[in-house]
């Protein structure tokens, strides 16, 4: 392979620093651009902080249907619309129910099981030359629920059984042997004892990233502005600077879709805000991050305190953050935990970038073969960096990666 291959990945999240990572390992030249200082309060950092090899059941199912206009009159609960971004939404909106039939639905898991199997092999393989073990704790996650829409739980229960994900039943007793300050509000739960959980996520992302320099890897803040070709090569543009690769890596999540618009690929990819919170000092009150499922959100225990993550709101790029989400937030915390103080801190809104088949895109582009892309991960952008970055380093080197990669490619909505 010549070594010269220059390779340019717009985008230093999670995603970009893992391609670029492992394209280093096959001896690229390779030159990340994003627009955001390095360590940015992007959803690198603001993540759950979950590594989630089980978390293969989407979004688009049937029940969801039926609960969606309760989640939207509740005040608790997981999903909010900006109403000026509805009319934009129309289209995403139409593509995503089409797509919670039953057939979808399992289309869509099996294909995120196969890539979530290798989820945490692939970031050992990054971890093998970076000391995170002071950031990294491997406790499992659990999830947790009351006796409403138990219909749903175990519609998630019986497909992590059909397509082999790993899951251990919970009743009340053990719950609180697992986490005895949680009130006593819920009916069952379940254990994901293979899953991780990240200490500080932007921590760990400065590690990788300056590995990637050490390696001899190149960062520059711009915003690409612009992407045309120069006798097939790919060229982008700031406002005032011009670079040219031989190939290119689109991985800038949500903002992804400026750049894709411009190579005539028309791809729904559109945005879930989430939000966090932290409060100080109250890290100690459970031992792994903790989800309840019937109103959407999460906890985990993080060096900044706990960080309690959750709610979908559609609303786009540029709206601003809701106040109402993050009284959500510390209201369900409450609900969840004793002990939480009066105030919280670092109110935070991130981008998921969501397609409406909850199936990232990882692959070339449909009309040009050394352009690639790597987004539209969800809620799973954090759990699935490595593994994307080691999928498009392999198509990258034309090697076999022995996976059905056809779902994951854009032509899906040629």
């Amino acid at each position: 392979m010549e070594k010269k291959i220059k390779i340019g990945i717009i985008g230093a999240g999670i995603q970009g620093v893992c391609t670029g990572l492992f394209l280093q390992k096959k001896g690229y030249s390779v030159t990340l651009f994003d627009r955001d200082d390095p360590g940015s309060a992007a959803a690198s950092y603001g993540n759950a902080g979950h590594f989630s090899p089980y978390a293969s059941v989407p979004v688009n199912r049937p029940d969801i249907l039926i609960d969606v206009p309760a989640m939207l009159l509740s005040s608790n609960g997981p999903l909010a619309l900006k109403w000026n971004y509805v009319p934009k939404m129309i289209p995403w909106f139409l593509k995503f129910f089409k797509n919670c039939s039953k057939k979808n639905m399992m289309h869509t898991a099996k294909y995120m099981h196969q890539i979530l199997d290798l989820a945490l092999p692939a970031y050992d393989e990054l971890f093998e030359d970076v000391d995170i073990s002071d950031l990294v704790e491997n406790k499992g996650i659990m999830y947790i629920w009351n006796d409403q829409n138990l219909k749903s739980r175990e519609l998630e229960i019986n497909i992590r059984n059909e397509i082999g994900a790993e899951q251990q039943l919970l009743n009340k007793h053990e719950i609180h042997d697992l986490e005895p300050n949680i009130k006593k509000i819920y009916h069952a739960g379940v254990f994901y004892k293979r899953a991780r959980h990240a200490k500080n996520p932007g921590r760990i992302w400065v590690r990788l990233f300056e590995n990637f320099l050490k390696k001899g890897g190149k960062f520059l803040r711009l915003d690409i502005k612009d992407l045309n070709f120069d006798e097939s090569k790919p060229v982008i543009r700031s406002e005032t600077q011009r670079f040219i690769f031989d190939k290119l890596v689109i991985a800038c999540g949500a903002f992804s879709k400026k750049l894709t618009d411009k190579l005539h690929e028309n791809i729904p990819l559109d945005t879930e805000r989430g939000y966090h919170i932290h409060f100080k000092d109250c890290e100690h009150l459970i031992s792994r991050p903790v989800v309840f499922q019937n109103r959407g959100f999460g906890m985990t225990p993080m060096e900044q305190g706990l960080r309690v993550v959750g709610t979908v709101e559609f609303g786009g790029l540029k709206n601003k953050l809701s106040k109402g989400r993050i009284k959500n937030l510390v209201n369900n915390a409450k609900y969840l935990l004793d002990g939480l103080p009066e105030h919280h801190e670092d109110e935070w809104l991130g981008f998921r970038p969501t397609l409406p088949d909850y199936l990232p895109v990882i692959g070339s582009s449909k009309n040009y073969s050394n352009v690639y892309y790597s987004f539209g991960h969800h809620h799973l952008g954090w759990t699935l960096g490595a593994i994307s970055g080691k999928i498009i380093s392999k198509m990258i080197s034309e090697e076999k990666t022995n996976l059905d990669l056809e779902p994951y490619s854009s032509l899906r909505f040629a």
